[in-house]
């Protein structure tokens, strides 16, 4: 199993489809305030900038290259001053190539400096919200669009609100498994190709599945199945995060397989450890209720500290350390 793949990174992304897209996942609505070819612009950091110290004169450690965002303060700097001034000062703005300009709290410009704008090319756009909302909004949609990320070969499911990611070669029935899964009433995130994301330093991995294959699900000997249409919106989920990765192994003889579950395994994702669970296979063994166990033992891990393999061994030891004081007692 490659889990352990190297994570990517988008370069960036064209404004049209940051304007095209953020309304749409996110709580705010931006107007268009001019009209350029916003394909020719990309925003390349998910850190934004209010650009202050440039309207003021002083460029040198101007950051051009980020979402500019002018709020109550740049715009009533820009308003007290002379006309002449203020078209000199938003003209040495816009000679840099910004991604695009947003002005918050409803705010405007001058039809003299959007046309500056328009002519060098830079998209500006006019919000309701405040400057502090829009930050932190169009921050989360960017570091969701610059987060580390990689495809896997496997099926994410949702069961009993924990993210179960399971994995293994190919021909060893986890789709089969995830449909089974399905049937008891847990929740599908993806099937066949699983896209996984870390935002940021954070150590929270989320699942997504592929936009293209959606829900559905191939079944050898049966064929496409739409999980959706079949099991209705219970049976899905559109992300989740994960939580246990279930390894299908091949059942070998050879292997001495972990037997009281005290040695807890973990494997790297995208520089994060997550618990691994392995599972050898062979005919007639029920993997979608050990599954369903997997994830009942990590919330009771997490909820109430308790591990079945280390209250056993300490009853063991109880045992063991009374009938010890007993002999001492009868010698």
């Amino acid at each position: 199993m490659n889990l352990e793949q190297k994570g990517l990174k988008k370069r960036s992304i064209t404004v049209a489809y940051f304007f095209n897209t953020i309304c749409k996942k996110y709580e705010i609505k931006l107007r268009r305030l001019n009209e350029v070819d916003e394909q020719k612009r990309r925003i390349f950091e998910r850190d934004l900038h209010r650009p202050g110290l440039a309207l003021a004169g002083f460029t040198n450690l101007f950051t051009y290259k980020r979402v500019q965002i002018l709020g109550n303060t740049e715009t009533r700097f820009l308003n007290h001053l002379e006309e002449q001034e203020r078209n000199l000062v938003f003209q040495n703005l816009v000679r840099f190539k910004m991604p695009c300009i947003i002005l918050t709290s409803n705010n405007k410009l001058s039809p003299v400096l959007l046309e500056m704008a328009t002519k060098a090319g830079v998209p500006v756009y006019s919000t309701r919200c405040s400057s502090t909302k829009t930050i932190y909004t169009v921050t989360g949609f960017l570091d969701d669009q610059f987060s580390l990320y990689q495809q896997y070969h496997g099926s994410m499911v949702d069961v009993y609100g924990v993210g179960v990611l399971v994995a293994g070669k190919s021909g060893l029935g986890k789709s089969e498994i995830a449909l089974d899964l399905i049937e008891r009433g847990h929740g599908l995130v993806a099937d066949d190709v699983v896209i996984i994301h870390r935002k940021g330093d954070s150590m929270t991995l989320r699942a997504r599945r592929n936009n293209i294959i959606d829900h559905f699900m191939e079944i050898r000997g049966l064929g496409v199945v739409d999980v959706k249409a079949n099991f209705g919106i219970r049976a899905i989920r559109d992300v989740k995060e994960v939580q246990v990765v279930v390894e299908l192994l091949e059942w070998n003889k050879e292997i001495a397989y972990e037997r009281l579950g005290l040695d807890t395994k973990t494997i790297k994702i995208l520089g994060v450890d997550v618990p691994l669970v392995e599972l050898p296979i062979f005919p007639g063994k029920n993997i979608t209720v050990i599954i369903e166990v997997v994830a009942l033992n990590f919330l009771l891990k997490r909820y109430s500290n308790y591990v079945a393999a280390e209250a056993l061994t300490d009853r063991i030891n109880l045992v063991i350390n009374s009938d010890k004081t007993a002999e001492d007692s009868d010698d």
